[in-house]
């Protein structure tokens, strides 16, 4: 039986997912961040199969989201989206260590994963912590600085004011640097990568992910542990074989 729990870690609300049996046992462990505007519920049939495979699984409320929510209106949360970003991965620190201290995660056997804004910050995350040692980002971004500079172009385009200075934006995009996995690739040190992504996708374009994998493929010892698939019927949506192979890969490399 796989049991679903509430908990709680400072101010983050999450679910924390693994069979009864293992309950109290030292895991695998994945952390799975869900997108912007959504909430850590919708992914429950990822950490569900994961739990089946006897993996322990862990998946936040990022800030202003789920039970974090503060009543901000969406555009505003969506206005966030780069602090979200930023947040959510300083957080993941944080997160590990608490089931490291308490023997419920295999500290050598840690993976990330997540969709859209979940999957942008799991590139993040490779370029912060070497602890991850496998991680599947779905429908994500790794370009920080260039998709946040496209963005606030798009939206000078569209006439939109912007409630940041430049100064703001200069300082912004310095901290996205820090995480930006194009600029820190070293980072990723071969370690196992599953993409993917929708080629109709409107939301989060799949050129930004494919250009990336076609530069880092040439850098992998091992070619198989670096996997991109392009789902050309799917939009901004993970198909159900999408689903299966993040399942798969823990499998194979956690």
């Amino acid at each position: 039986m796989v049991l679903v729990k509430k908990e709680r870690i400072g101010d983050i609300h999450l679910l924390h997912i693994a069979k009864q049996d293992s309950w109290n046992e030292s895991l695998p462990f994945i952390i799975f961040i869900h997108g912007i505007t959504s909430a850590k519920e919708h992914n429950l049939h990822y950490a569900y199969l994961l739990a089946e495979k006897g993996f322990r699984v862990v998946l936040p409320d990022t800030y202003l989201h789920g039970e974090r929510d503060t009543g901000l209106p969406q555009n505003k949360v969506v206005m966030a989206f780069w602090d979200i970003v930023i947040k959510t991965i300083k957080e993941l620190q944080e997160i590990k260590e608490h089931y490291v201290i308490t023997g419920q995660a295999d500290p050598g056997r840690i993976g990330m994963a997540g969709t859209s804004m979940g999957g942008i910050i799991t590139y993040g995350a490779l370029a912060q912590y070497s602890w991850i040692k496998a991680a599947v980002s779905l429908m994500g971004n790794p370009g920080y600085v260039h998709a946040a500079r496209s963005q606030v172009q798009w939206l000078k385009d569209q006439g939109t004011e912007l409630p940041f200075s430049e100064g703001d934006l200069d300082r912004l995009f310095t901290a996205l640097a820090e995480h930006d996995l194009t600029m820190k690739e070293d980072k990723l040190d071969g370690r196992p990568l599953m993409i993917w992504h929708g080629q109709k996708d409107t939301v989060v374009p799949y050129e930004p992910a494919r250009e990336f994998y076609n530069h880092m493929k040439l850098k992998y010892n091992d070619p198989e542990q670096l996997l991109y698939i392009l789902d050309t019927k799917a939009g901004h949506k993970v198909s159900r074989e999408g689903l299966l192979k993040t399942a798969e890969w823990f499998g194979r490399y956690l």
